[in-house]
């Protein structure tokens, strides 16, 4: 009787153990949240009117990702909007993840252009360029007190960063040697023992293939890092089957932590108007969506999946529809989708 007394004790404290070192991140990219509120845009919690990150800091959440461009002309997320940001998250608490674009606008599978200001650059003079910068920057949130407890070396880069000298697959040696820049550089403006983790971001959240060919190839060049990013989009990434399948596969032959850093999915008609939808685009089919996502990250094999991002809920204009908030301003059921999460808030 005590022999199995004491083996359904151990049972129960590796299981219990497995859930309380879990360290997961729920997490929201606001990177345009300071903006609209700017500009006038409210967001309410049942009905009450208050600061967007105060909200999501009441539902559970304790990481905020925020992107930087070099020098944006169009966008706001510039070095002093990102700091300012950042503040608040940080007196609320929050983790921070800096999303470091290379551009000076949206860098992602299709677009990955060179800074203006690095256009004539040589490859060597590009690397150099990279490290700079990305000392620099961490070095600034660290002066004003918020250094990023996450760095992304670029975003979505599927294929490659800063066009032509980084775009893949011509060119994988010039991109690694970018990359190794990039990584250099947020250790050199960390504090000692205290660099950010690193993450490298693709787009094929439910694409095996994709995924093994992009990652066993940075293998061979020998770029370490820790994170795995993924995105994850149905209607352009593929079904949650696919993503289960992907998040074992990662587990299983990278043993990385792996982060589904952007998510999304529209709370009105907008995606699926013409085509079968595998969740109804509704306020609850919203909701439904993260829970789905959610749980499938947390069933990654090996206690690897480390968590979950929307892709920016705080929004106004055309991207509303794929936000947490309706047309008056409300949060949408899936605001309380971590109300009673339990989870480490930290990595």
């Amino acid at each position: 009787m005590r022999a199995w007394l004491g083996l359904i004790l151990l049972l129960v404290t590796v299981r219990s153990g497995a859930a309380g070192d879990r360290k997961y991140a729920v997490g929201a990219d606001l990177s345009f949240l300071r903006q609209a509120e700017s500009q006038g845009a409210v967001f309410k919690d049942g009905g009450q009117p208050r600061p967007g990150l105060q909200i999501f800091k009441n539902h559970g959440y304790n990481w905020v990702r925020l992107r930087l461009f070099h020098t944006p002309t169009t966008l706001p997320n510039d070095l002093d909007y990102t700091l300012a940001l950042a503040r608040d998250a940080k007196a609320l608490g929050f983790h921070f993840l800096l999303d470091l674009h290379y551009s000076d606008t949206w860098a992602d599978p299709a677009h990955q252009s060179t800074p203006k200001a690095w256009a004539a650059k040589s490859h060597a003079e590009l690397v150099q360029a990279v490290f700079l910068w990305t000392r620099n920057t961490v070095a600034a949130f660290r002066a004003a007190g918020v250094a990023p407890d996450m760095v992304q070396i670029g975003n979505e880069v599927t294929a490659g960063m800063l066009w032509p000298d980084g775009r893949l697959p011509e060119r994988w040696p010039q991109f690694a040697e970018l990359v190794k820049a990039g990584i250099d550089g947020v250790r050199a403006g960390s504090a000692a023992g205290q660099a950010a983790k690193i993450m490298i971001h693709i787009d094929r959240g439910a694409d095996v293939n994709t995924t093994r060919y992009f990652f066993d190839r940075l293998k061979t060049y020998q770029v370490e890092f820790d994170v795995i990013g993924q995105s994850y989009y149905p209607w352009w990434h593929g079904g949650l089957d696919d993503l289960r399948s992907n998040l074992a596969f990662m587990s299983g032959r990278y043993d990385k932590d792996i982060i589904v850093v952007e998510a999304a999915w529209n709370w009105r008609p907008a995606e699926y108007k013409d085509k079968s939808a595998p969740w109804p685009e509704t306020p609850e089919g919203q909701r439904c969506f993260l829970e789905a996502v959610n749980q499938a990250v947390l069933a990654t094999p090996g206690h690897r999946g480390a968590g979950v991002f929307w892709w920016e809920p705080a929004v106004t204009g055309r991207l509303r529809s794929r936000g947490f908030f309706g047309d008056d301003g409300n949060a949408l059921p899936v605001i309380h989708v971590f109300d009673h999460f339990s989870a480490p808030d930290s990595f």
